[in-house]
């Protein structure tokens, strides 16, 4: 068995046709003013998502400060109980 009988012979294919040049200079500019919107909107979401995300790290760091204020006060509320309780007056 030879190598060139398991192969379907080549098919012969016509010479490839010049693109003109206006469809060629089209394809080049869609592909650069894609780029550059891409590269523009990029820059545009990227802003957006810094200013959010400052702003959740202050509203983060705000209910953190609340819950530290709650926390303390519930505990001072629940020391002055226990006290009470107890029978122990404030010092």
């Amino acid at each position: 068995m030879s190598a060139e009988a398991s192969f379907p012979p080549m098919r012969e294919y016509k010479p490839p046709v010049s693109v003109s040049p206006l469809i060629k200079f089209s394809r080049w500019s869609a592909l650069i003013l894609g780029v550059v919107y891409g590269a523009t909107r990029h820059s545009y979401l990227q802003r957006k998502e810094d200013n959010m995300r400052e702003t959740v790290e202050r509203e983060r760091a705000l209910r953190k400060a609340l819950r530290e204020e709650e926390k303390k006060l519930k505990l001072k509320s629940e020391l002055a109980d226990l006290a009470k309780q107890v029978g122990v007056e404030k010092i």
